[in-house]
């Protein structure tokens, strides 16, 4: 056996040899300079001496690479040092791929970035069939390339198609799915895992073989194929915003996937995307991210396993099944019945879409529990109230869910524009009352608001976190405000939008204005979506009942309340609102351009409330910092990432 550092080169008697990854000093396998010098010297020792065959296995629980080490390619802040990364990785792996043995990937848990690449330079791939374990090529999400040979590699296994929608949108695939489309050879459970890499690498089974059709798609017809990539990439991003995007569709047409052979002077080049200030800014923000991971770390002991919501509408019904999913078991309460079978059938919807398998969807739902009448919550470990916004109505259930939970329970209010402080009114103990604030819908928005109260013992807030990180969200620690951190800023975002409309101005011309400057939506489009009534009653807690815009108080009066109701300041049909540009109809959250004229004046005029109260919100205090402020407003209202959130914005002036 020889051993490195990072690395354990194991032989077995019949010749099968094991590259065994363990980086040191660390929870997860990364790609630092190191561990990929090591490799490079474990690829000589088999040089020396070939085995009949070699695997590549994690020895971590935590999966089987994360990819490259994002802090040294931060390090690579010039061209210079980012070819230097960039060449390193692409040399390695091409020595890899031809390796005169045959080699085998054995992937179990997250296998990304530099890890997938990895992957892709051996002969075979076996994905294990967990839940955690995933393939992905996330670098677009960080505002660069897949240039150790995933943009070369990938599309002649997978297709052009199915490569470029990976790369281009950085989702990941499940194990069951990267067998479908080709990624893997095979899935197979975790008992079996060692014996079916080892059969395989031994099989002499060729190397998969795209069809015929597949292959003129990555051939003399690339250019079809990233024409059509380009207009969909368009539709979510401008190249002066995202640059990644089109630099890999590029890369792949016309450079082979080698970035290393794209002229320094070439807007698609390495050179180019190191220097663009998108490219530090998405960095910032995966940072930002990591750092709310790390929330609850201290209140890592707490495992719930049950939780109990109250109030089974859509939001506290999409709670539910999100806890679902997420392993919990889940009892919910309601005292509509049929409120209640509701819930339980939209979320019969959502398991069967997201889990893609009829057996694992009804597992899900064997732990989701009707309870209309309450009796479980003396059971739970976490207790969610998610009813209507009146405080009478929620100091009279958090009494009664006091009186019946267990002293150990976590109580939590999903309240988006009470004080939390007013509601804990009514407990004997408001030291056990915290903001658990989810935000619509459920299934699609990553953060959530942990407030704690005036009298919000700190213990408490760090099990609520904790508990947000058991189910896969980002918890943001706040203190009690109207509003909190992200409704608070949303507020006088869209009521300085609807007095636009009230100017004259269109709903679509305001819109564009925000799309244009990268917003998922523009701010009309997401009043409508949230609801006039609701936007309404934020704006007597938030903005003031006096300064109401006309148009919206005079929609509501007539009951006109949005996309629920079919009407608001747009007409709704089929869920997506009827916007008129030169006689069209556009896609929710994309005018066509040139139909709607962008206004970058106009965009600035509607940013300013946003950024105010943003400045406001660190200034006093609710939310700890400037990044924490950026990490909220980022994940909680999808605020352009290209800008690195609205502090960093207003420090750093992004164009």
């Amino acid at each position: 056996m020889s051993t490195f550092k990072h690395w354990r080169l194991e032989r077995e008697a019949d010749g099968v040899a094991w590259a065994i990854l363990d980086t040191a000093d660390s929870l997860t396998n990364t790609l630092g300079a190191a561990v990929m010098t090591e490799l490079g010297l474990l690829l000589d020792e088999c040089e020396r001496q070939p085995p009949r065959g070699l695997i590549f296995k994690s020895a971590k629980a935590a999966g089987f690479i994360a990819g490259a080490n994002i802090e040294e390619f931060v390090e690579s802040d010039t061209p210079e040092k980012a070819r230097a990364l960039i060449r390193r990785g692409w040399d390695t792996y091409n020595r890899l791929a031809a390796a005169g043995y045959p080699t085998l990937a054995l992937v179990r848990g997250h296998c990304m970035g530099g890890g997938t690449e990895l992957a892709l330079a051996c002969r075979y791939r076996i994905a294990v069939d967990e839940p955690g374990t995933r393939f992905a090529l996330p670098e677009v999400m960080l505002g660069i390339i897949p240039g150790w040979g995933g943009m070369l590699r990938l599309p002649q296994l997978v297709g052009p198609a199915a490569a470029l929608d990976m790369m281009l949108t950085g989702k990941n695939i499940p194990a069951s799915r990267a067998k479908e489309i080709g990624l893997a050879d095979e899935c197979v459970p975790p008992q079996v895992m060692d014996n079916a890499a080892r059969m395989l690498l031994l099989s002499g089974r060729p190397p998969r073989r795209l069809p015929f059709m597949q292959r003129l798609l990555n051939g003399p017809l690339k250019s079809f194929v990233a024409r059509g990539a380009r207009k969909q990439v368009a539709k979510r991003a401008r190249p002066e915003h995202y640059p990644a995007p089109y630099a890999i569709i590029d890369q792949w047409q016309n450079y082979g996937g080698n970035t290393l052979a794209v002229p320094a002077g070439r807007p698609t080049s390495l050179d180019a995307l190191v220097s663009h200030p998108t490219t530090r800014n998405l960095i910032r923000v995966f940072f930002l991210q990591d750092r709310l991971k790390g929330f609850g770390k201290e209140a890592a002991g707490f495992s719930p396993r049950h939780v109990h919501v109250v109030g089974a509408g859509v939001m506290g019904g999409d709670i539910a099944a999100w806890c679902v999913l997420r392993g919990m078991t889940v009892t919910l309460q309601d005292q509509s019945k049929e409120q209640v079978a509701a819930a339980i059938g939209r979320a019969v919807t959502f398991l069967e879409k997201r889990l893609r398998d009829g057996k694992l969807a009804r597992s899900a739902l064997d732990r989701l529990i009707g309870d209309p009448d309450g009796d479980d919550l003396r059971q739970a470990d976490v207790i969610i109230e998610a009813i209507f916004e009146d405080l009478a109505a929620k100091q009279a259930l958090f009494a009664e869910i006091e009186a019946r939970a267990r002293p150990d329970a976590l109580i939590a209010s999903n309240t988006s524009s009470l004080k939390l402080a007013d509601i804990a009114a009514a407990l004997s103990d408001p030291a056990r009352l915290v903001g658990i604030h989810f935000f619509n819908p459920v299934m699609k928005m990553p953060l959530v608001e942990v407030v704690a109260g005036e009298r919000t013992a700190p213990e408490v807030a760090q099990r609520a976190a904790a508990f947000v990180r058991r189910i896969d969200k980002l918890p943001l620690p706040l203190r009690d405000a109207p509003g909190f951190l992200v409704n608070a800023v949303l507020a006088p975002y869209m009521h300085e939008a609807m007095r636009c409309v009230d100017e004259g101005i269109a709903p679509e011309t305001v819109d564009a204005a925000m799309v244009d400057f990268g917003m998922p939506m523009g701010p009309i489009e997401l009043a409508d979506t949230v609801g006039l009534d609701v936007v309404v009653a934020a704006g007597r807690q938030l903005v003031g009942a006096a300064d109401a815009p006309k148009k919206l108080v005079e929609l509501v009066s007539a009951g006109q309340l949005g996309r629920k109701s079919g009407r608001g300041f747009y007409t709704w049909a089929a869920g997506r609102p009827q916007r008129v540009g030169a006689g069209a109809l556009c896609v929710p959250g994309i005018p066509l351009r040139g139909q709607v004229t962008a206004n970058p004046a106009l965009a600035q005029r509607l940013l300013q409330p946003l950024l105010d109260a943003t400045q406001r919100l660190v200034r006093e205090g609710i939310v700890a910092d400037a990044d924490l402020a950026d990490a909220g407003v980022i994940f909680g209202t999808g605020f352009a990432p290209y800008t690195g959130g609205p502090m960093n914005y207003l420090d750093k002036d992004v164009a």
